[in-house]
């Protein structure tokens, strides 16, 4: 690492397991911003919270504008509660749609088992040897 305070782009994409573009694309998204000193980007320790969090809402299927609305409430100067409130908010919308997405996800499972299972039972029948009409 560079020093305690930044950390160049390599060192951001080893830390943090995304590549240049990501960080790039996060940047010009105005979700990161990185100090800029000619080619060169130099990553601040809010730079690695923020990304932190970006990470954690697209894991979570945040859209990167809900992201960048949760992050801009940082500064509301009320000791983050704004943006704990709306961050709270929308995970709950999220969670919701999760589950509803895991409960269609189990009925389709169940669906394609029982199928399978039907299958399974036609190949058996057309592999038994056929007995000739008596």
């Amino acid at each position: 690492m560079t020093d305690d305070a930044t950390m160049t782009i390599r060192e951001m994409c080893d830390a943090y397991e995304v590549t240049p573009r990501t960080l790039r694309f996060y940047e010009a998204k105005e979700l990161i911003f990185p100090i800029r000193q000619g080619q060169k980007r130099l990553f601040t320790r809010r730079d690695r919270a923020r990304l932190k969090l970006i990470l954690r809402g697209k894991r979570f299927g945040f859209s990167l504008e809900e992201i960048r609305q949760l992050l801009d409430l940082y500064h509301m100067g009320d000791a983050q509660a704004t943006q704990i409130e709306k961050t709270y908010e929308v995970a709950e919308g999220r969670l919701a749609d999760m589950k509803a997405q895991r409960t269609e996800l189990d009925t389709a499972i169940a669906e394609l088992e029982e199928q399978m299972r039907w299958g399974e039972k036609m190949l058996a029948s057309l592999k038994e040897p056929k007995r000739a009409a008596e």
